[in-house]
């Protein structure tokens, strides 16, 4: 069951694999790294390649638990967070205005924007599902179990993907940037399944029973460079089919 609220913790995650001294110099050079790289991700201002190697060069373990980049207000758990703060199943993940937040959880890398606010839920640190309330939230997902993404208005099953999501009034945009998911109304009204390999069919989810409650819509608001880099952050690339992809977005 998803938890809105969880208990008060701002911790620093402590991997047990990787407990080694790190010099100050290197400690400086990956704050200046991830520094560059918030700059570029507020700017747009990052080629695909080189948002997968600006991730890598961050010195970090593979897989690294945790907010990467806290920009603003980030809070989890309504507990203030910065980098390095730890996010587990059971968390409530929320920005402020202006606010950007970049973490991983097990397998699964998210960039939150300003204004938004997410539920995450699963054993240990592996998710099944989260809830998106407001705002704008992108994610790459492990291959292997299915998940659940929910909005007010919809409800999204999906496997292995890359995806994209934007509460709105009334609404949800979903992006199936690559993978396969399965997508209905919240009341289960209307339903689709399908796979695409490099943004083919972004959607609209509709929450009020109109007659056409899920249409198609344009690709909005999230980049090529920015799954490459989710995906670098957990120590993959996105399928080879998106990379060959001669459109850019």
């Amino acid at each position: 069951m998803l938890c809105s609220e969880g208990p008060q913790r701002n911790e620093r995650y402590n991997h047990p694999m990787s407990s080694h001294t790190v010099k100050p110099d290197r400690v400086n050079e990956a704050a200046a790294m991830r520094r560059r790289l918030l700059q570029l991700l507020a700017g747009g201002g990052l080629g695909l390649a080189s948002m997968g190697r600006l991730a890598r060069a961050q010195n970090l373990p593979v897989g690294t638990q945790g907010l990467q980049i806290a920009q603003g207000d980030v809070r989890i758990n309504g507990s203030a967070a910065v980098q390095g703060s730890l996010v587990r199943p059971g968390d409530a993940v929320s920005t402020g205005t202006d606010a950007l937040a970049l973490f991983v959880v097990g397998q699964d890398a998210f960039l939150m924007r300003a204004d938004s606010r997410a539920e995450f839920s699963g054993t240990d640190l592996a998710l099944n599902a989260l809830r998106l309330l407001t705002g704008k939230l992108l994610g790459v997902f492990a291959t292997g179990q299915g998940k659940r993404l929910d909005t007010p208005s919809a409800t999204i099953g999906i496997r292995g993907t890359g995806a994209y999501l934007e509460v709105e009034e009334g609404r949800t945009y979903f992006c199936l940037c690559y993978g396969s998911a399965e997508i209905a109304t919240i009341g289960g009204e209307a339903r689709d399944a399908y796979e695409t390999t490099h943004h083919e069919s972004p959607r609209y989810i509709y929450g009020d029973r109109r007659e056409q409650a899920i249409v198609p819509a344009n690709v909005s608001n999230h980049t090529d460079a920015e799954l490459i880099m989710l995906e670098a952050l957990v120590g993959r690339s996105p399928p080879q089919g998106f990379m060959d992809s001669p459109i850019r977005y």
